[in-house]
């Protein structure tokens, strides 16, 4: 198999090759890298657009051929850990060898964007709604469980294998109707919504990680403690 691919992960294996977790627009794959200190080995390492052979049977593979494919995204600071959070979204929540090329086209161009100056949360929340909705995770942000369009006047909370039940009191963790309606309209300028969205990607994404903390979310509280 030859395809394009960027390590989402590393870490050593025997005595002197590596494991390695690619993401692939065939899905995540998981690979032999032998020899990994060799010059080949350098480039496995994240945000590297890569050229792989992939060989073998099993689902363990062997990675046969590693090459540059041209683009690489320099990310420092806030840039970087958001990167590292995406690598660790893709790694707990893709099975392998499920093909994703909408995933992974979308991967792409989040990283692009990271390099860049984009602002971050509208990039983070982005990628994690087409992440649930590829895998099948998505859910309506116009209508309701009863399939009645959201009212802006009301209050709701989130069923994240269902969509949104209508509430008769305010709860925790429920949204305003009004922040729904513009999350549906992707505006992004207004920072309650921004909030609302953060809010909801978590509580969406939250069944399917697990009760394991993200170690790209510790990271980054560690590293803004230091540096505070």
């Amino acid at each position: 198999m030859q395809s394009p691919a960027y390590i989402l992960h590393t870490r050593p294996y025997k005595e002197s090759s590596a494991l390695v977790d690619l993401f692939t627009p065939e899905g995540r794959m998981r690979a032999v890298l032998r020899s990994a200190r060799s010059k080949k080995g350098s480039l496995a390492r994240p945000f590297i657009l890569l050229d792989i052979e992939l060989k073998g049977r099993s689902e363990l593979k062997t990675l046969a051929r590693l090459e540059s494919g041209g683009q690489f995204h320099l990310l420092q600071g806030e840039r970087l850990f958001c990167a590292l959070y995406l690598n660790e979204l893709l790694m707990r929540m893709l099975p392998l060898a499920d093909a994703q090329p909408v995933v992974f086209q979308h991967y792409e161009i989040t990283l692009q964007a990271l390099a860049q100056e984009h602002a971050l949360e509208p990039l983070l929340r982005t990628f994690e709604w087409r992440l649930l909705e590829q895998l099948g995770y998505g859910f309506s942000l116009t209508h309701d469980i009863q399939e009645m369009p959201i009212d802006m006047r009301y209050w709701y909370a989130l069923q994240p294998d269902a969509g949104f039940e209508r509430l008769s009191r305010v709860l925790p963790g429920a949204f305003f109707g009004a922040d729904l309606h513009n999350l549906a309209a992707t505006q992004w300028q207004q920072p309650e919504v921004l909030q609302a969205a953060k809010r909801l990607m978590r509580q969406a994404l939250a069944p399917h990680l697990g009760q394991r903390p993200l170690m790209s979310r510790e990271l980054f509280l560690t590293q803004k403690e230091l540096s505070s």
